[in-house]
């Protein structure tokens, strides 16, 4: 009975000790510029703030062709298409599908 005591109070004092937590980003955001000055962060230079526009943020897709056997087509986008995707751990892809 005494060995499990023991153990539930190891258990307990290392929870005490124990934490997980997600760090804070290093910036709200970081849009990727192709200039070679300022802050460089994932492998890209970031833009200054204040000339940020919508624009960095979005990105018209046309529909892709899908006149191949699988009738689908995957299109990726990079940051180099999508500058604002630096730094937000995110990527982004669109399949089109061919009608039946």
């Amino acid at each position: 009975m005494k060995a499990v005591y023991l153990v539930v109070a190891i258990l307990g004092l290392t929870c005490l000790v124990v934490s997980a937590y997600d760090p804070s980003p290093l910036q709200d955001f970081c849009v990727g510029a192709k200039e070679s000055d300022g802050v460089f962060v994932n492998g890209k230079f970031c833009k200054d703030t204040k000339v940020v526009k919508a624009e960095d943020f979005f990105k018209h897709v046309e529909p892709a062709k899908t006149e191949n056997p699988l009738g689908s087509q995957v299109t990726q986008v990079f940051v180099d298409q999508l500058p604002g995707l630096n730094t937000l751990g995110i990527s982004l892809a669109r399949i089109d599908f061919a009608p039946k």
